[in-house]
């Protein structure tokens, strides 16, 4: 509770810089450090997608905050480390994460960023045979921690139809 609690005032928090930027009317423009950042996080978005697929989990758990709330497209909610563990399970299996669209903002002068798009994940082949692919929108939080570096606080999903239906 205490963490979903910390991840929603983050959460709130951008939220807020964000609106206070609208209706004080400051420009859209980002600051030189929030598009420094918004470039920085796009990259080890791209970065993260392929150490999931990799399963490279030296960079998992440094790129994954210790209080991280991981919510699945199906609902199920993991916290790092039983995200992690899932991986090395198998019951978290991508053979390929293509990026479709990524969109970044950064706020707070570099300090924490909103990203959301829209990947293809391929999975393992489903028992008959047949390709399982799914296509997910999403949404992640991250918070540029002094010490550990940019860090994924939040990730929520949800399946999208396929292209076909």
């Amino acid at each position: 509770m205490k963490r979903f609690l910390s991840l929603s005032l983050a959460a709130l928090l951008i939220l807020g810089l964000a609106a206070f930027t609208t209706i004080h009317g400051q420009s859209a423009k980002p600051s030189a450090k929030d598009a420094a950042a918004a470039k920085e996080v796009e990259a080890l978005e791209r970065q993260r997608f392929e150490a999931q697929v990799k399963k490279d989990y030296a960079f998992l758990e440094k790129v994954f905050a210790d209080d991280l709330v991981y919510t699945h497209s199906n609902g199920k909610q993991n916290g790092k480390p039983d995200y992690i563990q899932s991986i090395r399970d198998g019951k978290s299996q991508y053979d390929k994460i293509d990026v479709e669209a990524l969109n970044v903002r950064a706020y707070n002068d570099g300090k924490a960023a909103v990203v959301n798009g829209t990947i293809t994940i391929t999975l393992p082949n489903k028992p008959d045979g047949t390709p399982n692919i799914a296509h997910l929108k999403y949404v992640v939080v991250q918070i540029k921690d002094p010490k550990k570096g940019w860090q994924v606080v939040l990730w929520q999903s949800q399946k999208q139809p396929d292209a076909k239906s």
